[in-house]
């Protein structure tokens, strides 16, 4: 189905009147984005170029194909990225939440799609502009490459994990991940919340719904995780998830 397109701007354009003061300072992902280590000189020109974005579920916040003429810092909420093959088929390349930044490219075009999974908020900078700041203020250049270093590693895991891992392995290893991500976003890291469907987390591990229901379930029948509602995990043993994602 066709994602709907007409995100709501909720305000943008105004720099903040200064240290402390303004929306970039007091945005709650920040600790969590590379903004973390911006000067308030740097936050101020940020802030200056950004729009604040909401999105409901199923709204595009970038389309495969259209020319990449923004950026985004995510803010709240979670986001699917995606590409369509030629036949239709989509494969999820990945997720991203609060903290996780979007769409700098050398190419002119986004080679991808990004849709809310469920409420979400964004920052929203002209690409141009943004990399006039870069340019400026060296500690959010050295934050991006980081950023973008650790992506890298991110994106060669989870291609070893579609060639070389198990369906229980892969399981295991995504339910870690989102564990990991809840943790380093203050929230409790035994408690997995799937806001992606089955058929969303089988596409991104490159199983099918079935094999993703049937692992779950043995891996709750093994005692390493509990269900506690319809999307929610609580993983018991830790380190037994591990050593069955291979780690």
């Amino acid at each position: 189905m066709q994602a709907r397109a007409n995100l709501k701007i909720v305000s943008g354009g105004e720099p903040c009147a200064g240290p402390g003061a303004g929306r970039c300072a007091n945005c709650g992902a920040r600790a969590l984005s590379v903004c973390a280590q911006v000067s308030d000189a740097g936050l101020s020109r940020m802030e200056a170029l950004s729009e604040e974005v909401e999105l409901r579920p199923g709204e595009i916040l970038a389309r495969e194909g259209d020319a990449a003429a923004h950026v985004f810092n995510i803010t709240g909420g979670a986001v699917r990225v995606y590409k369509l093959m030629a036949d239709g088929r989509r494969q999820i390349i990945g997720f991203l939440f609060a903290g996780d930044f979007l769409g700098l490219t050398s190419d002119k075009d986004y080679a991808f799609s990004a849709e809310a999974l469920e409420p979400v908020t964004a920052c929203r900078f002209n690409r141009k502009g943004y990399m006039g700041v870069v340019e400026q203020f060296p500690e959010l250049e050295s934050a991006l490459l980081s950023r973008f270093t650790s992506d890298l590693s991110a994106a060669q895991a989870h291609m070893l994990l579609l060639v070389r891992k198990t369906a229980r392995e892969r399981v295991a290893s995504f339910l870690l991940d989102l564990s990991a991500r809840a943790a380093r976003r203050g929230a409790d890291a035994d408690s997995v919340h799937l806001v992606m469907t089955r058929g969303e987390i089988a596409d991104y591990l490159g199983l099918t719904l079935e094999t993703v229901s049937r692992t779950l379930s043995a891996l709750k029948s093994k005692g390493a995780i509990r269900q506690t509602d319809s999307r929610t995990y609580t993983i018991l043993a830790r380190r037994q998830l591990e050593a069955m994602s291979g780690a």
